[in-house]
């Protein structure tokens, strides 16, 4: 009998496998067509039932699906009390019971019914009551799990489940603290839970879970055989600092709508548990995962990157093993920002103590599981750079454990990394991280706008759309006023010449420049010769992309040009795209002719020639403009060297149809090139040599 019985579950034998051969046997096909169905040989038949079911008909189906799911989920629960009973006469317990758990969580999270809630709870508590070395002594990650889902049900709508679920809480903590004298871990436990649900949570109830915790005071206070312990005070610590979290719980709900402020919160809340490893990284992952919501991959991937430093810091601090990072000096090349995660402070906690740093992520899988992540997100970003960076970490942690299945699939993904950036780049694209990629200035100014007129009232809020000096003295004191402009990033000519890719020129950026025309009379246009420009440099408190997406500004400084200077950089601007347009590759026939007409048209206002003929007619008098003299004037030699090379350019890659085209523009450019030549040849005295005193 038990050779039948072995025979029929494994398959060998039984029911599936003859009603298999019998119907192969009855197939049109042949017994040796190895198919259930074909589409041809199946005869479709309308639906038996009707559309048109009472409203009643409907509830009663809905009643019976519902009871009958309640029911088959009673008799699962059943067969684990039944299993739980043999337990301590198995001889795989440890391992059978950490399975029994799981699937009793499981359950717990299908959204069952409220009878079945209250029947599992209860089961709960009694395998906790019964085996608790499970929780608090091998198994951490099953206790965190637990404390999740209890968690989640304390703030449910029904009271009867938040009352089982305030109970089965309490006695865990009560266990936990008769176990090893002390609920550190339950309490670490509970509040990394309560964090993950408020980080990653929209329909977490602040008001129910908050009746919950009360309920734990009571029972703490009322229990008579720890009243005298330190217990209950340690329970009123604990939800004290819940508490604290669900006040920051109501905060982020107030700024849902505002993208910005929600991270600036959450990053706010991460930097007050600075000392506290575990739970300032279940904040960095909640936002990475709001990041990655709103498309914000290279942020979501510095909150990882963050994360794996924080990881790597500790496991640095438990025990010296080469293949690892050696804490977040290592991570240095992915960013600059990481030393925040340093552990260095004195009153720095020590991993292992009391569970902390006790959790699955800080091991040396969790390690790479973060790594990976986070290599994930920047090539969604399509950072591929720092995927590198990221990977020179991962790959001598492979190579330790000789996993050579993963070593092979990394590669793998490097050499896509690398062949997508050996692709030509258009060199036209800007990354900007603070809004996704391709975000219009009256998009970001209307959503601004938008957000804070319904917040404070449409005639409370201004926006100024200029990006002139804000004279504050003048404005209403009871408006909110915004201002809004774009910046590029800001690079010294050394960095530069150290930055040669888009990406090295878009990553690690603290720098950022915006530009404002303006005259002596006050207009923002005027004539070449009264025409200046307010350069304003901008200095933020970290480096972008960072952890979040809106950075303070630490420092300003701006810098008026003379007209002569402003016109310096507009023929530098033009001269760098004729460059760029002439090495283009492939080359992009259309933009080089846009830009070569832009150079050399005879229709252009305020084009080069009539540049030259306002700064270069006449030799300064101001011995003090000499050395700008002479560099506008080289810049227009330079100028016409590249107009010259673009019209070669443009000749070799014209058809037939174009030549017309392209003679006026070798017209142009002649007859630029003869009014320029006597401009050009007028050179400003060389400068004084200057006076030594003896």
């Amino acid at each position: 009998m038990r050779a039948r019985l072995e025979e029929a579950i494994l398959g060998t034998v039984g029911a599936r496998r003859d009603m298999v051969r019998r119907s192969r046997e009855r197939s049109p096909l042949g017994p040796h067509e190895n198919v259930r169905w074909r589409k041809s040989l199946t005869h479709w038949r309308p639906s038996t039932e009707r559309p048109d079911k009472t409203k009643e008909e409907v509830e009663q189906e809905v009643l019976v699906e519902g009871n009958l799911v309640t029911e088959a989920n009673l008799v699962v629960l059943d067969t684990l009390e039944i299993i739980a009973q043999t337990l301590p006469l198995a001889e795989a317990r440890d391992s059978l019971l950490g399975a029994l758990l799981r699937v009793l969580l499981h359950s717990m999270a299908c959204a069952p019914s409220a009878l079945y809630l209250q029947h599992s709870l209860a089961t709960q508590r009694a395998l906790v009551a019964k085996f608790p070395e499970l929780l608090f002594e091998e198994d951490a990650e099953l206790g965190a799990e637990l404390c999740l889902r209890l968690l989640r049900l304390c703030g449910s709508h029904v009271a009867t489940i938040r009352a089982h679920a305030s109970a089965s809480l309490y006695l865990l903590m009560r266990q936990g603290y008769e176990t090893a004298h002390s609920f550190a871990r339950v309490k670490l436990q509970v509040t990394l839970s309560l964090s993950t649900l408020v980080g990653t949570s929209r329909s977490l109830s602040e008001e129910h879970l908050r009746r919950s915790l009360r309920t734990l005071l009571t029972y703490a206070h009322d229990d008579p055989e720890l009243h005298h312990s330190p217990f209950p005070e340690q329970v009123q610590d604990l939800v004290f600092n819940l508490h604290m979290i669900l006040t920051d719980t109501v905060k982020m709900k107030e700024h849902q709508e505002d993208p910005e402020m929600l991270i600036d919160l959450m990053y706010r809340i991460a930097k007050g548990y600075q000392n506290s490893p575990d739970l300032r990284l279940t904040w960095l992952q909640s936002m990475a995962q709001t990041h990655a919501a709103r498309g914000g991959h290279a942020e979501s991937a510095q909150c990882l990157v963050h994360g794996a430093a924080l990881v790597a810091e500790y496991l640095s601090l438990l025990e010296d093993r080469r293949h690892l990072p050696v804490g977040c000096v290592s991570f240095q090349n992915i960013s600059s920002n990481v030393l925040e995660e340093s552990a260095v402070a004195d009153d720095v906690v020590t991993p292992g103590e009391e569970g902390v740093c006790s959790g699955q992520l800080f091991t040396e899988q969790g390690l790479v599981g973060l790594l990976q992540q986070a290599a994930d997100a920047f090539t969604a970003a399509g950072l591929y750079e720092a995927v590198n960076e990221v990977y020179k970490l991962l790959i001598p942690i492979h190579e330790a454990n000789r996993d050579h299945t993963r070593l092979a699939t990394l590669h793998g993904q490097l050499q896509d990394a690398f062949a997508r950036l050996a692709q030509p780049s258009s060199g036209w694209e800007e990354f900007v991280y603070k809004e996704p990629s391709l975000t219009k200035l009256p998009e970001i100014a209307h959503r601004l706008e938008e957000f804070y007129a319904q917040r404070f009232g449409d005639d409370v809020v201004e926006i100024i759309k200029d990006s002139n000096p804000v004279d504050k003295a003048k404005l209403e004191p009871s408006k909110a006023y915004i201002q809004v402009t774009y910046v590029e990033p800001y690079l010294e000519a050394y960095e530069l010449r150290e930055r040669v890719t888009d990406f090295e020129r878009s990553y690690g950026l603290r720098r950022f420049l915006f530009c404002t025309p303006l005259t002596p009379g006050g207009r923002a246009h005027g004539e070449l010769h009264e025409q200046l420009k307010r350069k304003t440099l901008l200095t933020t408190a970290h480096a972008f992309p960072y952890i979040k997406t809106r950075i303070n500004v630490v420092h300003k400084e701006e810098i008026i040009l003379t007209p002569i200077e402003v016109a310096i950089e507009d023929m530098q601007k033009k001269t760098q795209e004729l460059a760029f347009a002439t090495r283009q590759d492939p080359a992009d026939p259309k933009m080089l002719q846009m830009v070569l007409q832009g150079c050399v048209g005879t229709t252009v206002n305020q084009g080069p020639l009539e540049v030259a003929q306002v700064f270069l007619a006449e030799i300064p008098q101001d011995p003090k403009l000499y050395r700008h003299h002479n560099k506008l004037r080289l810049c227009f030699k330079d100028f016409t060297k590249r107009c010259e090379d673009a019209l070669r350019k443009n000749k070799a890659l014209i058809g037939p149809d174009q030549r017309e085209y392209h003679r006026e523009l070798e017209r142009n450019y002649q007859r630029l090139r003869e009014a320029l030549q006597p401009l050009l040849n007028r050179r400003a005295p060389p400068l004084p040599p200057p006076t030594v005193i003896p």
